[in-house]
């Protein structure tokens, strides 16, 4: 295929995603994870791999724009591979959860293509913790790719990115960055403009 065919594909593809994806479950979404911060909860975000890194930078967005507070394990590497190392990767978030004392008031977030599953012994980690946020009331949340994993199965809202299954990941990971933008600056969860926003409100006022 050349490479103009490809990006032609490609671009097509995404904007058919777009078309797809559920706007109530968009707003359900936030006005859950508004929720989380009225009661006074907190926001575990929880991925692997390109996950990881969507939590790592969502946490922060979710933390300054949206006044809500949020970690995520990942961001922990002597604690996540001290875990690893000791007691196996399959309880890492698992047990971060329990140290962080997770209860009915906190929501979990999950970033991840398949969502986990115990059937095909896959991201165990991510299916230990959202067992675990299942079993002591959190609220659950995950922007996956399959309906058949753990995380869609468990969650109170999950978005399901139906992409080609021969580009499945970068299609499911590249909405996961534009679903969470599109929360921290939804009404029902945005506190303040990011900077460039304010600086373009303040020069057009």
């Amino acid at each position: 295929m050349a490479p103009e065919s490809f990006s032609d594909q490609y671009l097509s593809e995404v904007a058919e995603l777009a078309g797809t994806v559920s706007r109530e479950q968009l707003d359900e979404m936030a006005e859950g994870l508004g929720a989380v911060r009225e009661r006074g909860g907190r926001l575990f975000i929880l991925g692997v791999g390109g996950g990881a890194g969507h939590a790592s930078h969502a946490v922060n967005d979710f933390r300054k724009l949206c006044h809500l507070e949020a970690y995520t394990p990942s961001d922990n590497v002597s604690e996540l591979t001290a875990r690893t190392n000791d007691e196996g990767w399959e309880t890492t978030y698992e047990a971060w959860l329990r140290t962080s004392r997770i209860g009915e008031r906190d929501g979990v977030l999950v970033f991840s293509v398949g969502g986990g599953s115990r059937e095909h012994n896959v991201s165990m980690n991510l299916v230990r913790a959202v067992e675990l946020a299942k079993e002591v009331g959190a609220s659950i949340y995950g922007i996956v790719g399959s309906p058949d994993g753990t995380t869609a199965q468990l969650a109170d809202v999950a978005i399901v990115i139906s992409a080609p299954p021969e580009r499945k990941t970068p299609h499911v990971e590249s909405f996961q960055a534009i679903l969470w933008h599109a929360l921290v600056s939804h009404p029902a969860l945005a506190a303040q403009l990011g900077k460039w926003e304010s600086v373009e409100q303040h020069a057009s006022g």
